[in-house]
């Protein structure tokens, strides 16, 4: 699949800069080559609702049909690249073995945003937040079992808002994990997870343990279908 964006050009958004809007006709679909973008929602009274955060080497816009759900923006300087929804689709008409990696993008959409609302409706604030920091390990394909160094690019405000919680809850959280040992701050953005273990069960990650999820088990019928 990311052969398919290989050959595109680069567009260049700064950071609070849109790609795109909530309503918009979904007429592309993108692949990030550089930087954070934000998804997100804005609900009837005002309030923001983040959905997700994609960085570089991840896709967006798959599960998107007629018009754009949400609105995507970049929370730092970003590059990505586009191809017209029309062109993806003319391509896996023609060419059988592009039908399972369609697909995979549509799922993997659909599991982030099944697995947010379990996060939402199920954790606490700071098994949520637990799971904000062990998933943006697991995104790096980073060794989750010695401590690890990563970026976040965000502000408290954006984890507030994709977490459903007050900036002032996630500062209270982030201090009490300080205090405990799990995490250490170097600089404004830079977090060092040092006891992923505490973490992870914190977090309630049972698939961490390797047994797969309900979603991607239905995601490999799929694509056993598709063949």
């Amino acid at each position: 699949m990311e052969n398919l964006f290989a050959s595109q050009p680069t567009d260049k958004f700064a950071a609070g800069e849109g790609v795109f809007w909530e309503g918009d006709a979904a007429c592309d679909l993108f692949q990030i080559t550089e930087g954070c973008v934000r998804l997100y929602r804005i609900l009837p009274d005002g309030r923001r609702a983040i959905m997700g955060f994609r960085f570089a080497g991840e896709m967006l816009g798959f599960s998107c049909q007629t018009n754009y759900s949400y609105s995507a923006e970049a929370v730092t300087p970003v590059r990505l690249r586009r191809l017209r929804r029309a062109r993806i689709q003319a391509m896996v008409e023609g060419a059988e073995h592009l039908q399972p990696l369609l697909l995979t993008k549509i799922f993997e959409e659909m599991e982030a945003a099944q697995r947010h609302i379990i996060v939402l409706g199920q954790l606490g604030a700071e098994e949520r937040m637990a799971h904000f920091l062990v998933s943006a390990v697991r995104r790096t394909g980073m060794d989750q079992k010695r401590p690890v160094a990563i970026d976040l690019p965000m502000t408290r405000q954006d984890i507030a808002d994709y977490l459903g919680l007050t900036i002032e809850t996630i500062c209270r959280v982030i201090s009490k994990f300080k205090r405990d040992g799990l995490i250490a701050l170097e600089g404004r953005h830079r977090v060092v997870l040092r006891r992923m273990g505490a973490l992870q069960e914190l977090a309630g990650e049972l698939d961490a343990l390797g047994e797969p999820s309900e979603a991607q088990a239905g995601l490999k019928q799929a694509i056993a279908w598709s063949h």
